[in-house]
């Protein structure tokens, strides 16, 4: 037996009940910079790669949330990878804070220039992507955002040929209600070469 939930129903917490299925969802940490200079960081978990060529990486806004406001105001916006240890930092930068209270400062979060982009990135991230807004689409409540991914850095620490490893960027994930999930068990699959 399956319990169904009618999705038209207005008292179906559908949010819920997605949030809690599509698990686990890696997290971006955006900082953004207003018209008015004032920054904005923020962690958003409706986040994933959504294209190759040109690179280039989608995250929802639920709601038209200040981060929303400045990437359509100046285009740009860094996405800042929230590691085990930075669990408390990146939640706390949730909470709604008044508009024009810049989050990094309120919670003493250290930033530093990017290398691309006029928006900071988070100093103690292992890994940051710098992006241009490409474009942005209005879905219901929530807006979809798509930046073109112009440069992307890395701890040098974090590094093996070339490519970071998981042990070293250690990433956090949101899952449902109140979970967050820490780094993955990794395991090596080799991707087949015919059918």
């Amino acid at each position: 037996m399956r319990t169904v939930f009618d999705t038209s129903d207005p008292s179906t917490a559908s949010y819920d009940l997605l949030t809690s299925i599509v698990v686990p969802r890696p997290i971006a940490w955006i900082t953004t910079v207003g018209a008015d200079g004032v920054g904005n960081l923020a962690p958003h978990s409706f986040f994933t790669v959504a294209c190759q060529e040109p690179p280039m990486v989608s995250f929802s806004s639920v709601g038209r949330k200040d981060t929303l406001r400045n990437i359509l105001a100046t285009g740009y916006f860094v996405v800042n990878l929230v590691s085990e240890g930075m669990e408390d930092l990146a939640n706390a930068s949730s909470a709604p804070f008044a508009a024009g209270v810049d989050e990094a400062d309120a919670l003493h979060i250290p930033l530093e220039p990017s290398e691309v982009v006029p928006v900071p990135r988070v100093a103690d991230s292992a890994t940051s992507i710098e992006c241009r807004l490409h474009s942005s689409l209005k879905l219901g409540n929530s807006h979809l955002v798509i930046g073109e991914v112009k440069a992307i850095t890395v701890r040098e620490d974090a590094l093996e040929d070339g490519r970071p490893t998981m042990a070293a960027l250690r990433p956090l994930s949101r899952l449902g209600r109140d979970e967050w999930g820490c780094s993955p068990e990794v395991m090596h699959l080799t991707r087949p070469t015919r059918p």
